[in-house]
């Protein structure tokens, strides 16, 4: 009897989790992208050959990629954003697109809450410090408590719920700012993100990326965030005006910024290295082993769901709304 086929599955690049190249490799006939040397080539002589595509947030699929792929009927993507996800292209050959929501959201808020926590206490800067070895002939500053204060999260999604559950345990008051008001949310909803900075002592980011939030935290967000206020970023680095982020705190008119992620990543802007007010951490927010895991189980599930169904377990909003229509 002669064996079924295996699916064939472009990889864009290495995933995140190195045991998901293995299990995509033992499970689909996978060609990583990105080994090939000459990748354009590649495509060029081999891309009609792919019917789904394997990505991740980071990595994403361009429009040339994506043209390059006639046959493309699915895409799992590893994250929770798409930004770097060419929409159009995508929709143009009706392609849908899975990617890995939900299960992220309890590490995220985790590490949302330690960098809002180091930002205020200067933990880094403590630690740093001590390892100097100042302690012996300086006192370290005296800084901000996070107990009892007022936290603005913009962006009341999945991510942000959980961060104002964690909130709960510190007895902060929260307000939120999203396009429109959640029926749901115990929370208050603040009309503009302006106002919301103009509130709270800690300002999270749980939003979306993409051309809708790009630099929607600017120059005039963070002087209505204040000298006492606090900044923290586990979305996207393109919601913040990093430029605009580095001069507020050179001059003292946040009181510090606590980010994971940055418009050039992997490139923060080499002033940001310089400050002591700010936290700086490589976007490791859902680097647990568990929560990899989990997400690379999900990269996993949509694809054999798209490769049975047509359709992923979980799908990006975009591609669930155009395939609704295209039903319609």
């Amino acid at each position: 009897m002669t064996a079924t086929p295996r699916p064939r599955v472009l990889q864009i690049g290495k995933m995140p989790l190195p045991a998901l190249d293995a299990d995509l490799a033992q499970e689909f006939d996978t060609t990583v992208l990105s080994a090939q040397a000459d990748p354009q080539q590649f495509l060029a002589d081999h891309g009609s050959e792919f019917s789904y595509l394997v990505t991740s947030a980071s990595m994403g699929a361009s429009a040339s990629v994506i043209q390059a792929l006639p046959a493309l009927r699915g895409i799992s993507s590893f994250g929770v954003g798409f930004d770097a996800l060419d929409q159009d292209a995508i929709l143009a050959q009706s392609a849908r697109v899975g990617y890995t929501p939900g299960v992220l959201d309890d590490c995220v808020a985790d590490l949302a809450f330690a960098l809002l926590l180091d930002s205020a206490r200067r933990l880094a800067a403590a630690d740093r410090f001590v390892r100097a070895g100042l302690w012996p002939t300086e006192r370290f500053g005296v800084y901000t408590r996070a107990s009892g204060k007022r936290l603005g999260i913009l962006g009341m999604g999945r991510i942000g719920r959980q961060v104002a559950r964690r909130a709960s345990g510190f007895d902060m008051e929260v307000a939120y700012h999203n396009r429109r008001p959640l029926s749901d949310s115990p929370h208050r909803y603040m009309e503009s993100l302006q106002a919301l900075a103009e509130w709270c002592d800690f300002l999270v980011i749980t939003a979306a990326g993409g051309d809708d939030t790009r630099h929607l935290v600017n120059a005039k967000v963070l002087q209505a965030l204040g000298p006492k206020g606090f900044l923290i970023n586990v979305a996207r680095g393109s919601v913040v005006d990093e430029a605009a982020l580095l001069d507020a705190l050179q001059h003292q008119r946040i009181a510090g910024a606590g980010l994971d992620v940055f418009e050039d990543e992997p490139r923060p802007l080499p002033g940001l290295l310089q400050q002591d007010n700010v936290v700086l951490a490589p976007h490791i927010a859902s680097g647990t082993q568990e929560t990899r895991r989990a997400m690379a189980d999900l990269v996993l599930a949509n694809l054999r769901s798209l490769i049975a169904d047509g359709q992923p377990l979980q799908e990006v909003p975009w591609s669930q709304a155009a395939a609704q229509a295209r039903a319609a």
